[in-house]
């Protein structure tokens, strides 16, 4: 899927980055979540190519880029890892300062790209995510008992790895189905066939997990860094409304203690998958708000 980008495969930071890239305008950084690739962004891509240059990557442990094994501090799968992945992949492509759009694991990156890097990012959009340290901390049984899976990836190797490994098509298409899609078929089938592909792999589903594991670790102390700084660009926040970010928190709220600038957004009618669910609507706000 998306074919008529560029296809490329760059060396940074200590790892192989697949991404897909093209358009024309202000370059305009894409970052999917867990379980996907950039394969989330086919449904938007297209039109907002017509605007903006498109980076479309997949990140660290996902997709066809580097999934190396874990460290035993998860520092290599930290956020701030990963988003010095993506500061490199912008300037191998001659972009110093870019628009970022991040969904669920892609906008914990980007949380931590603009937090790093604030010279880079003219303007962060987060779609369906309250900070890490922020959802860790409101944890009650309803919140564990929806996101069931931040507790069972944290688990020590080889325990989940080794259950997921034994069902892997059903875990991920269980997830894609879930989250607030209330049993709405809206991945296209070709996609299902790429997210399947590159997902259940022993070594994809490793570094998923060590995704995971340095959410819960290493990436809750880089997180302090908010009791000293904030987020100085624009921000937008999009949560679909029948998902768990809209039932159990306040994105707005919750983004505006780590921003210095206020913080704009709303709920949209979906669930967690926002740019395959309402793909018309998140351009309407993407186009609104990074045109403006």
């Amino acid at each position: 899927m998306l074919e008529h980008f560029r296809h490329d495969q760059l060396q940074v930071n200590g790892v192989t980055i697949n991404l897909r890239h093209g358009g024309s305008g202000p370059p305009l950084l894409l970052l999917h979540g867990f379980p996907q690739s950039h394969v989330i962004w086919h449904k938007v891509a297209d039109t907002l190519a017509r605007q903006f240059t498109l980076v479309m990557p997949d990140l660290r442990g996902y997709g066809d880029s580097s999934m190396p094994p874990g460290l035993p501090d998860h520092s290599n799968y930290s956020k701030r890892a990963m988003a010095q992945d993506m500061v490199e992949v912008m300037q191998a492509l001659g972009f110093t300062s870019f628009y970022v759009c991040g969904h669920d694991r892609g906008a914990r990156v980007a949380h931590r790209l603009a937090l790093d890097h604030p010279p880079a990012v003219r303007k962060l959009m987060i779609l369906d995510i309250s900070p890490t340290r922020t959802m860790y901390e409101a944890t009650d049984k309803q919140f564990a008992t929806l996101y069931y899976h931040w507790f069972f990836l944290i688990q020590p190797a080889p325990v989940p790895e080794t259950l997921i490994g034994n069902s892997a098509p059903f875990l991920l298409e269980t997830i894609l189905g879930g989250w607030g899609s209330n049993g709405e078929k809206f991945i296209d089938p070709a996609a299902m066939v790429e997210y399947r592909r590159c997902f259940c792999r022993p070594e994809a589903i490793h570094a998923a997990c060590e995704d995971y594991r340095a959410a819960a670790t290493i990436d809750l102390e880089h997180d302090r860094d908010h009791d000293v700084r904030k987020i100085v660009c624009p921000v937008h926040v999009l949560w679909g409304e029948h998902g768990v970010i809209g039932q159990l928190f306040q994105p707005l709220e919750d983004w505006q203690v780590k921003c210095e600038k206020p913080v704009t957004g709303k709920a949209l009618p979906s669930g967690h998958f926002i740019a395959e669910q309402v793909p018309e609507l998140l351009l309407q706000e993407m186009l609104a708000f990074f045109k403006a």
